[in-house]
């Protein structure tokens, strides 16, 4: 399994160290409104841990645990994914997907996390390009999308909500 580091951020794949910290953000309603409408439980945020941890083991990739390097602060998490989503359209690609905590943003750090994570994928996986779909109204998150060089190709119904999909061609 794969550590990314930058000037300021470590990325571990995720781990059952990092539950405590994962519990937090997800408890967190500023950070689920745009992903969930609400804060995750501990049950569900266990198994969402689970699920990043046989993600590795299955395909080789999945989500890190983003931290600042000189502190250990937990900032959020990036992945590069393969969730097989129900959708239409179908994503053909590897997903990209990011999330970081409130105190943190505004901070550079989702993009810098965001960049180690393509950098990784253009090399690694050798992908041509890679995709990610972000809600509507996540105005950060679509900002953050376009500088990282994803373009709108379409929408979908996504569990009862409309979702922008983005793509991006590898470097």
């Amino acid at each position: 399994m794969t550590i990314l580091r930058t000037e300021r951020l470590t990325l571990t794949p995720m781990a059952v160290s990092d539950l405590p910290d994962l519990k937090a953000l997800w408890a967190d309603a500023a950070f689920t409104q745009h992903i969930f409408g609400k804060p995750l439980t501990g049950e569900e945020v266990w198994f969402r841990l689970l699920r990043d941890v046989g993600h590795w083991s299955v395909v080789g990739y999945g989500n890190w645990a983003v931290r600042r390097t000189d502190d250990g602060a937990y900032v959020g998490s990036v992945g590069v994914l393969d969730y097989r989503r129900d959708m239409t359209p179908a994503f053909d690609a590897p997903e990209l997907g990011w999330g970081v905590a409130p105190r943190f943003q505004g901070q550079g750090m989702a993009f810098e996390a965001v960049s180690a994570a393509l950098a990784w994928c253009d090399e690694a996986l050798n992908a041509p390009r890679t995709v990610c779909m972000i809600s509507p109204g996540n105005a950060p998150s679509l900002k953050l999308a376009e500088r990282a060089g994803y373009v709108r190709y379409g929408e979908a119904d996504y569990k009862g909500d409309t979702v922008i999909l983005l793509e991006r061609r590898a470097a």
